[in-house]
């Protein structure tokens, strides 16, 4: 009776941690660059529905003799979308909000300035954005 040896290869415990060190770094490469390029998508949205509602209150304006979507001195949606001019209350992206106030806050998704008749949106840090 003839023994065969079977030799098993396998990876050795270095080259398995080489590979992973070699993933973990490229990791950390990758991830970054695609957490700045969805950050770039929302800010785009955002920027895109602002305009978007601002041409649609002008145009509100104009078909109401000059009065603006406005109840107790801020923008309201209901009279967008009952009026056609919105399907729905606009979600700003980068906030995850559609509600509006008139002042800035991470919590909400638009700010109205009465004053100036102006819609603005607000950033995840709660900052007015004036595109």
């Amino acid at each position: 009776m003839t023994r065969t040896h079977h030799m098993h290869r396998a990876f050795t415990l270095v080259e398995i941690l080489i590979v992973v060190v070699i993933l973990g770094i490229l990791a950390a490469i990758v991830i970054p660059q695609f957490t700045n390029a969805s950050e770039e998508a929302n800010a785009s949205s955002t920027k895109s529905q602002l305009q978007t509602i601002r041409s649609q209150i002008e145009l509100y304006r104009v078909k109401n003799q000059g009065d603006l979507p406005v109840t107790s001195g801020l923008l309201d949606w209901s009279l967008m979308i009952t009026g056609k001019y919105l399907q729905q209350e606009p979600i700003n992206p980068m906030t995850g909000s559609s509600t509006v106030s008139d002042t800035a806050s991470s919590s909400i998704g638009w700010v109205w300035d009465n004053t100036n008749e102006q819609i603005y949106a607000v950033d995840k840090d709660g900052n007015q954005l004036t595109w």
